[in-house]
Formats: structure tokens, C-alpha cells, sequence
């Protein structure tokens, strides 16, 4: 905009960014607010990125998408929308039996909400996957098999990974559950587009992700979820529930603990994932589950966010022994 006294680079080379002057083929790269210097590589969801005289440049693989739901009814689909849903039901969280009335789906993943507390807030509780004729029911820790009729044969394999129970089916779907209110669902690209529920469509764009049961869009996130729902018994769900509002009391408490997230320990996450609408979501867990569990809620809150850091590889060492 105007003129400054000061240096340039000589002909020929390029500011470096900090200060110095390179060659073109040793320009760095920027990615998330940091500095590459040329060759440096950094990994992106599946895939392998190359500075190279200044521009980034990376392997194409299509990767696996990941759904995840956790505490008292929040969602980040496939394609990455961020939104609430708090119904007392079960609602499908995904499955590929969609559109076509006579499409023959192989999996389908329902989701139980029950009460968390005294505010009328719910939290996922069991989950119920079905793959081919195979029903497994995971709820209390501990997950178990049934058997039905009809339907393919899908095999899977379980495994613990640290916290997390791990059930991996041979037709690319993937469940990773914290035995307690966090469920993330991974699937293979194949399903790009094909699958529907509350996790949204995956067809990586996320202004169409509220596509209801019957197959219109709606703007309206209770109304999408709604449309979800297993059993026509269950009640609509007409508002939002906003526990802070119904326990003032509780509020400053939850703020102040869920300040971790916007705080110091996460820094180095803050310009990769946007802490706000996890900070926001800590604070309404933790005002909800005011009958036991109060520390669970906070802390499978705050764990959502560290497991988005770690994906955007930045990870953060948050638990201590006094908190969580």
C-alpha cells in the first residue's frame, strides 16, 4: 500500500519468509500457519505432502471418511459438518439402504440416545450395528452378537486399541467406540455418496448433508434428525434443549473447566481445528450431566477435540492427574 524503506532480495532470489533470501527451488511452503523448508514432507488425512520449491505437492489416495458422535447429541459428519441433535430414541446413525426402496444395503448402524442427567439432555448409550445377517449389540462395555435369518455373511474383527473397541468389517466399515458416549464410523470411499443417516451422505460436500429419510433437504437440524428416527412411537424432538439456561448455577463451573480447550495446552491445534464449536459443546455436556458422570461428560468433551487435533497432526498432551 505504500512505500517502506528496508531490504530486498537480490535478483534472482526469493524472500524466504524469515527474513532471508533463497533460490526458488529452496522456497518454503505454508501450511496451517507454519513454515516448510523445500523437501520437508507433512502428512494430510491419508495422504503424503511434498514441499517443492514453494508449492505443495501430494499423493492423490482417496481416503477413508470418519463420522463421529459423542456426548449429549453432537455430530461431525462425513463431510464435516458440525451440528446438534438430542432426541430420546434410536435414530440411524448411518447405513447404505437408501433411495431405492429395493436397494439391498449390506450395513446399517443405529444409535440409542437415553437421558443423561436431569436436563432432559441425552447421550448415546448402546449401539447397534448390523452387518449382513450379523446384529452386534455394544451398550454396558461390552459388546455381543446375535445371529439373524436373513442377510449376507459379513465378517468382521474386533480388537482393543488403548481405550477404544474396534470393530472392522470386510466391507470397509469401520466403528471405533469409547465404551462410554463417543462412537467415530469410518468408511471406505466405495461408499462416497451412497450412504445416508445423521452422519450425512459423504459425498464430500456438507451443504447437502441434512438430507432427511423421505430424500428432501432440510434446513433444519431437529427436523433432519427427526426424520432418522427407528421407531414411529418416539416423540419429536420440537427444541433445543439448552442445560445452562435450565442450571445457571452449574454454568460458570463448566465454562471454567472447559477453558482448557481455548487455553495454552492447545495451542499449537488452535489455527488447524477450530476450537469454538467443541469449547461450546464441553459447555453444554458439562452444565447437562448433573447426576453422576459430571466428569465423564467434560472429559469425553474435551477428548473430541484432542482426537481433531491429533488428526490434523497436532498432538497435544492435555490429561494429567487431575484432570482426566
Amino acid at each position: 500500500t505504500e512505500c517502506v524503506s528496508g531490504c530486498v532480495c537480490p535478483e534472482g532470489l526469493f524472500d524466504d519468509g524469515k527474513g532471508g533470501c533463497v533460490e526458488e527451488k529452496d522456497c518454503p511452503c505454508v501450511h496451517n500457519n507454519q513454515w516448510y523448508s523445500s523437501g520437508q514432507k507433512i502428512t494430510v488425512d491419508c495422504n503424503t505432502c511434498t514441499c517443492q520449491k514453494g508449492i505443495w505437492s501430494c499423493t492423490e489416495n482417496v481416503c477413508y471418511g470418519t463420522c463421529m458422535i459423542y456426548g449429549s447429541g453432537h455430530y461431525i459428519t462425513f463431510d464435516g459438518k458440525f451440528y446438534d441433535f438430542d432426541g430420546n430414541c434410536e435414530y440411524v446413525a448411518i447405513q447404505d439402504f437408501c433411495g431405492d426402496k429395493n436397494s439391498s444395503g449390506s450395513f446399517s448402524i443405529i444409535t440409542e440416545n437415553v437421558p443423561c442427567g436431569t436436563t432432559g439432555v441425552t447421550c448415546s448409550k448402546a449401539i447397534k450395528m448390523f452387518l449382513g445377517k450379523t446384529e452386534l449389540k455394544l451398550e454396558n462395555k461390552e459388546y455381543k452378537e446375535i445371529q439373524r435369518d436373513v442377510g449376507d455373511d459379513v465378517v468382521y474383527w474386533n480388537r482393543t486399541v488403548g481405550l477404544y473397541l474396534v470393530i472392522e468389517a470386510s466391507n470397509g466399515v469401520m466403528l471405533i467406540w469409547d465404551k462410554k458416549t463417543t462412537v467415530f464410523i469410518k468408511l471406505s470411499p466405495e461408499y462416497k455418496g451412497k450412504v445416508c443417516g445423521l452422519c450425512g451422505n459423504f459425498d464430500d460436500k456438507s451443504n447437502n448433508d441434512f438430507t432427511t429419510r423421505s430424500g428432501p433437504q432440510e434446513p433444519n437440524a431437529l427436523k433432519f434428525g427427526n426424520s432418522w428416527k427407528q421407531s414411529p412411537t418416539c416423540p419429536d424432538v420440537t427444541e433445543e434443549v439448552k442445560p445452562c439456561d435450565i442450571k445457571p448455577h452449574r454454568k460458570s463451573w463448566a465454562e471454567k473447566e472447559c477453558s482448557i480447550i481455548q487455553s495454552e495446552v492447545f495451542k499449537i491445534c488452535h489455527s488447524k481445528v477450530d476450537p469454538s464449536p467443541f469449547y461450546e459443546a464441553c459447555v453444554h455436556d458439562a452444565c447437562s450431566c448433573d447426576s453422576g458422570g459430571d466428569c465423564e461428560c467434560f472429559c469425553s468433551a474435551v477428548a473430541a477435540y484432542a482426537q481433531e487435533c491429533a488428526k490434523a497432526e497436532a498432538c497435544v498432551f492435555w490429561r494429567t492427574p487431575d484432570i482426566c
